[in-house]
């Protein structure tokens, strides 16, 4: 049996994959984890072969989570399944140390499918996430500026850019307004901007909220 163990914060999603895991027949849900914090604590007592990660989630995200698994178990096998598109994050999260990344619109046997691959060992590679692979490798140099901010920043840039203030921002990360005011001033550092209305042009220009 392959042991899965779910990271996502709506429990809804966490109870439908559940069911569409078990009745695949060779794979056992060992375990869920409604945030970061909390897989990250369960990552000690469960015996798990196949952590189904999401990315945006309260409190630790997805990516800082992934970060941190790795860093303790170098061959953790961890599939990445968001809701954000392949070119959004999955580049950053495969370098990370992610052994796939799965959009959640995808069918029950592509998922089924793509942890059986990663139990192997194999990484899941779509062909829209090769492609990117490959533009990465082949011209660093046509990176885009958002490439060197970290999952989280890139989170506040696309809330500041759809127009959110820092307060609204601070109640959807469930971040102290303090810490999302430091993330910004990250952001406008790494891109070198001045002002949210910059941040906020870049981030229509770049077709990051579709």
């Amino acid at each position: 049996m392959i042991r899965v163990f779910i990271v996502d914060d709506h429990a809804v999603v966490r109870q439908g994959l559940r069911r569409i895991l078990e009745e695949a027949g060779d794979i056992e849900v060992v375990g869920e984890a409604k945030d970061g914090a909390e897989a990250l604590h369960l990552n000690h007592t469960l015996d798990w072969d196949v952590m189904l990660l999401d990315i945006s989630m309260p409190e630790i995200c997805g990516g800082d989570t992934l970060k941190q698994i790795i860093a303790h178990d170098k061959e953790a096998k961890v599939l990445i399944l968001s809701m954000y598109e392949e070119d959004q994050y999955a580049v950053r999260l495969m370098k990370a140390g992610a052994s796939g990344y799965l959009t959640k619109d995808v069918a029950p046997e592509q998922l089924i499918g793509a942890i059986r691959n990663v139990y192997q060992g194999k990484k899941h590679i779509n062909t829209v996430l090769s492609e990117l692979l490959l533009q990465e490798i082949g011209n660093d140099s046509s990176r885009p500026l958002h490439a060197a901010l970290s999952d989280r920043e890139f989170q506040v840039l696309k809330l500041i850019g759809s127009g959110k203030k820092v307060s609204d921002i601070a109640n959807i990360l469930s971040l102290s307004v303090k810490t999302v005011s430091t993330y910004r001033a990250h952001i406008l550092a790494k891109m070198k901007f001045k002002n949210n209305s910059e941040l906020t042009y870049y981030v229509v220009q770049n077709d990051l909220l579709n």
